[in-house]
């Protein structure tokens, strides 16, 4: 992987920044308030398209993201983030049940490390994941966690 850009925008939770490899990857979201990575300002075709992706999912007109990602983590994160790919729009999974759907069934409390450490939060879905006694954790705190299922239906 090769460095790329960073192209930043307004979302309605915020100021959010997206981030890209010379490969025409995905490779970070940030949502607001978190630390960026010191890179170019991009227009690169990918960012764009993200940038347009992510307002269609918070209008209510996308439900499944299509750009290409690349993530660098562990084998088991990476096996964690891509399971989380195919959690569904307005549903949600404990991560106890994901522990046991990826053949970890004691591994709860590392899969909400690995959701915790998800560098493309929301295109790929770590908010859908909760705890089994409430919504767990959230990079961008569980008020954002909120908000963001509200938008796809979900009340807490």
């Amino acid at each position: 992987m090769t460095e790329g850009g960073i192209r930043t925008f307004i979302t309605i939770i915020g100021t959010m920044s997206v981030t890209d490899d010379d490969d025409g990857n995905i490779t970070g979201l940030y949502l607001p308030n978190c630390n960026l990575p010191a890179m170019m300002d991009s227009d690169s075709p990918i960012l764009k398209k993200a940038e347009l992706q992510i307002n269609e999912y918070f209008s209510g007109k996308r439900k499944v993201f299509a750009l290409p990602m690349s993530m660098e983590g562990t084998d088991f994160q990476l096996k964690v983030w891509n399971y989380m790919k195919g959690i569904p729009y307005g549903k949600t999974i404990s991560y106890s049940q994901i522990a046991k759907d990826i053949g970890h069934e004691k591994a709860f409390r590392a899969i909400g490390t690995a959701c915790g450490s998800n560098p493309i939060p929301i295109i790929i879905p770590c908010h859908r994941v909760l705890g089994t006694s409430g919504l767990g954790g959230y990079l961008g705190g569980l008020e954002m966690k909120k908000k963001i299922l509200a938008l796809e239906g979900i009340k807490f």
